[in-house]
């Protein structure tokens, strides 16, 4: 078994298997109908709670990365896929059909989206990688005049006001916040790890984010990893899972409607023949 998807629940704790695969599948994003979408091999699956498995037809976009997510509707799949080895980022209908491109420059991976279809994303601009926004006009949020490090894993919070993302502009990648207009920006996490990919919650409660050890270097799979939770409103930050993981775990929303539960996926290590019996 090489991926493991999951579902935690907040207020008991408990943790509950969807779905084992000897392939590996990355980042959930929960449909507001009450299934989860990932990719594996390039493509989208769609992944019923009770575990059933379908490929959701997406015509050409046959090289999807782990930065793709559902419209607040539930209406529209917003997905990233490679065109020349650069991530393009386009929308598609929930049920399938041929992908249409929004944003024009590339390299650009999508990260979130408001009630009102704004979306977030990351991508590369001027030689950084920086946090945007796309209306339909691009606006850079980010590194606009200055050099403010690397700027990564855009989220926008249960109202709309803020949004949260991952920044290294003081050192080791922490987790921030601006408003949507790129103004006040605020430190939220003050610790010894590298953090990435912040999720606020649908409720307004929580902020989930994924932490790596220190001295980590980007955000790489198959490490032991925690997924911590801190309020909204900002305060301390608590480890809820530790798990072998990384990249493709938490990389997109992934919390439930209701914000009570959360998705991720769990990895186990890749076995390597050495030849030696």
């Amino acid at each position: 078994m090489r991926s493991s998807l999951e579902i935690y629940d907040m207020a008991t704790g408990d943790v509950r298997v969807v779905w084992q695969t000897d392939a590996l599948i990355e980042a959930p994003n929960w449909h507001p109908d009450g299934w989860l979408l990932v990719n594996r091999d390039g493509r989208l699956l769609r992944v019923g709670l009770d575990g059933t498995v379908a490929e959701i037809d997406i015509g050409f976009a046959d090289a999807c990365n782990n930065d793709h997510g559902i419209s607040a509707d539930g209406r529209w799949i917003w997905l990233s896929h490679h065109v020349d080895k650069l991530s393009t980022l386009y929308r598609v209908p929930v049920g399938g059909g041929v992908p249409e491109q929004v944003v024009p420059d590339v390299p650009s991976y999508w990260h979130g989206v408001d009630r009102y279809g704004v979306i977030a994303y990351c991508a590369r601009r001027g030689g950084r990688y920086e946090v945007c926004t796309w209306d339909g006009a691009e606006r850079q949020l980010t590194g606009v005049g200055s050099d403010e490090g690397h700027n990564d894993g855009p989220d926008f919070s249960a109202d709309g006001a803020w949004i949260w993302f991952n920044s290294d502009r003081s050192g080791a990648a922490q987790i921030w916040r601006m408003r949507r207009c790129g103004t006040d920006v605020q430190r939220m996490v003050v610790s010894d790890t590298v953090d990435w990919f912040p999720h606020p919650s649908p409720d307004g409660a929580h902020v989930l984010y994924l932490a790596y050890p220190a001295g980590t270097l980007y955000h790489p799979r198959d490490l032991t990893v925690q997924l911590r939770v801190m309020p909204q409103d900002g305060g301390d930050s608590r480890a809820v899972l530790d798990l072998f993981g990384g990249q493709g775990s938490i990389n997109v929303p992934c919390w439930s409607p209701d914000g009570a539960s959360f998705a991720y996926v769990r990895y186990a290590p890749v076995l390597i023949d050495d030849g030696v019996d």
